[in-house]
């Protein structure tokens, strides 16, 4: 099938040149969204990855190790694109002491619009550019943090949150420098900022006013809505180590480190009583730093076959996230307090790829699988329905196909165009994941709001798919 001959005339037509496939992909920039994994944030930013576990730090093979691990880039030739989206759903559900049961989604079944990532990596040297060494220059857009629930308006805890999106990007210009033949470097900056095409284009944060606003002037029962908007600017490094190569110059051992720094953004907005404006509002929202361990190994790395085992570690360290005090101009701090901690995350992935297969000559296919074992920062204290968090089990599967050589991709074209073309095209690649995260119950029985307070559950599905270019 992936070898047959195009049926329409016109598809065949318009895709037979690289340049009108490079300028179709470059249309369909991402849209970055909004669901949580551990806490707020969002680990899932491949497919290749996904399905590994987000186990991905020490392989970095494709062009998402600009988010993985920048020094990965290193080991990409040329230039390479990859555009992929996450199709996310699931709940989360409370079951009060008194026994009823409120359950909450991503504003549907499904986040809308989905979490998206955008990657583009070049190689100076493989470009001509020689007087610049083994640099590697990148640049992404992703959505590392984000949360997006909704709730009825008659849940117990309305006076605590009914809705709350954060949609936040991050742009990241990223370079990655081959010191050796054993160190790679990497890094790049973090750009976090708000767009108006996604979502509302700001933090927000709704309920239902209770007797506790009334000394305000705000009606028992209205509705509350936050807002606000800010930029600010992290970093990243990444290292790779590898000590270990095949006769072809393929990793057989890599260690990887990558850090992200603590980045704080200075919401500025408003407060919104039955959607007139009450006051302009500020808070201080605290990203985490980050540190990630990475090992990978391939047991196998023959000439037709590859497998490869890696274990990641991930500490994120929560514990600036000491409040989201709501700062009003009129003088009213309305506290928030919050007190996470630091927590670690496990990551183990395994892929297996065929290199060159019998019934697919021209074509690399490879299973992937994963598991995630992630904990809660969030003590039960401060709980929050807003990021329904805790300790949760994640298992993954997924599959990748790269077109190459005299490849057909669709049956449309052919995945090596070799010199011709405006753009020459090298090969063209799907990758697929499923991930299913199983959320441990909760029982929160000391909350500072009691109406919190019962056993909460969650589930949520990801599947994800990327579309890789290699010019």
């Amino acid at each position: 099938m992936l070898r047959s001959r195009p049926v329409l005339s016109v598809s065949k037509a318009f895709l037979s040149s690289s340049r009108s496939f490079f300028l179709l992909t470059l249309l369909l920039l991402p849209i970055p969204s909004l669901v949580h994994a551990e806490a707020f944030r969002i680990p899932y930013q491949s497919a290749s990855g996904v399905a590994q576990g987000n186990a991905f730090a020490a392989q970095a093979d494709d062009p998402s190790a600009l988010h993985y691990n920048p020094a990965g880039m290193t080991q990409l030739p040329r230039v390479q694109y990859s555009l992929g989206i996450n199709l996310v759903g699931g709940s989360f559900s409370q079951t009060s002491p008194p026994g009823g049961t409120v359950t909450g989604d991503f504003n549907g079944p499904i986040a809308n619009p989905p979490p998206a990532n955008f990657y583009l990596t070049a190689n100076l040297k493989d470009l001509g550019a020689k007087t610049f060494g083994n640099l590697t220059l990148g640049l992404g857009i992703t959505a590392p943090f984000g949360t997006l629930i909704d709730y009825p308006k008659d849940a117990p805890f309305a006076s605590v949150t009914t809705f709350a999106a954060l949609p936040l990007m991050d742009i990241k210009p990223t370079v990655g420098v081959k010191v050796n033949e054993y160190i790679s470097i990497g890094g790049g900056l973090d750009i976090y900022t708000f767009a108006s095409f996604l979502g509302e284009g700001q933090a927000e944060l709704k309920s239902v006013s209770g007797s506790g606003l009334v000394p305000l002037g705000i009606p028992q029962g209205s509705d509350i809505e936050i807002n606000g908007t800010d930029t600010a600017v992290g970093f990243n490094v990444g290292l790779l180590y590898t000590p270990m190569r095949n006769p072809d110059g393929k990793p057989l051992l890599n260690f990887a480190f990558v850090y992200r720094s603590q980045t704080t953004l200075a919401l500025q907005g408003a407060a919104l009583v039955n959607g007139a404006r009450f006051a302009d509002a500020s808070v201080d929202l605290n990203l985490p730093q980050i540190f990630t361990w990475a090992l990978a190994a391939w047991p196998l790395r023959a000439d037709d076959e590859e497998w490869k085992v890696e274990v990641d570690v991930d500490y994120a360290d929560w514990s600036s996230f000491k409040n989201l005090d709501i700062h009003l101009s009129n003088g009213v701090t309305l506290p928030q307090p919050r007190n996470w901690k630091a927590v670690f995350v496990i990551n183990v992935g395994t892929e297996y790829r065929w290199l060159s297969p019998k019934s697919l000559p021209d074509w690399e296919v490879a299973l992937r699988g994963g598991y995630v074992r992630s904990e809660s920062p969030i003590p039960d204290r401060t709980f929050d329905p807003a990021v329904p968090d805790s300790d949760y089990n994640a298992f993954s599967i997924g599959t990748g196909f790269l077109c190459k050589g005299r490849g057909r991709f669709l049956g449309l074209m052919q995945c090596d165009s070799g010199d011709k073309g405006w753009i020459p095209l090298r090969g063209i690649g799907l990758d697929f994941a499923y991930q299913g995260a199983l959320y441990e119950s909760r029982t929160i029985t000391n909350n500072i709001f009691p109406s919190v307070n019962g056993t909460w559950d969650g589930v949520v599905h990801i599947g994800s798919m990327n579309l890789r270019v290699n010019f």
